[in-house]
């Protein structure tokens, strides 16, 4: 299955399994366990990598993650709109020209220099050069740019907030007909469908 880090992100605001919503953010504690999960950490092969070498989890992390993830929600709920956008926060969205701004300046927190790489008898391949900023800086306007390239790609056309009751992620569908996230969902939609119409014709 395809890994969007900008899902990845906005994803860490979720459904707690008992009815209300989780954060996994909320700690530092719960940062480090998230920076161990991100597509690089791990070196899953086939996803994209994010620079989390060197990066230690602290309150201003996360706050500065905090603070990114609610700028990408609120750039995903005018991107599903006039559909609904996710419950969790749709009450308290970033305004939209705040979201831009905090997104923009997150990804211009490290400078980008690519450079073409063309070995003999090779193709050309593009490179970045390591930047000087701090791995904090670098994550950020990783996590940044890679929500850019997600809000500016296809797969924007695709996003979508569930509707199942109590979810609150964003999801990007696979094929035309998907109106949740994944299989548990459409279960728990359909049997509150179910339920629905069965009261109605009851009463």
């Amino acid at each position: 299955m395809e890994r969007w880090p900008a899902l990845d992100l906005a994803s860490t605001i979720r459904h707690d399994g008992s009815g209300g919503v989780c954060d996994d953010l909320a700690t530092v504690e719960g940062l480090a366990r998230w920076l161990t999960e991100l597509p690089g950490a791990g070196g899953t092969a086939g996803e994209p990598a994010l620079p989390v070498q060197g990066v230690g989890a602290s309150e201003e992390l996360r706050l500065r993650i905090t603070g990114l993830r609610a700028a990408a929600r609120a750039l995903f709920a005018r991107t599903v709109s006039p559909g609904p956008a996710s419950p969790a926060d749709a009450h308290r969205l970033m305004p939209h020209e705040e979201a831009l701004a905090r997104l923009n300046a997150a990804a211009a927190l490290e400078p980008v220099a690519p450079q073409l790489d063309w070995p003999a008898g090779g193709v050309p391949a593009a490179t970045v050069l390591p930047s000087a900023a701090d791995p904090d800086a670098r994550l950020l306007a990783a996590l940044a740019r890679a929500t850019i390239t997600f809000l500016a790609g296809p797969e924007r056309e695709r996003l979508r907030a569930c509707t199942a009751p109590r979810c609150v992620r964003y999801f990007v569908k696979s094929h035309g007909r998907q109106e949740w996230c994944k299989p548990s969902c459409a279960d728990r939609a359909r049997a509150a469908r179910h339920y629905r119409r069965r009261v109605s014709s009851s009463g």
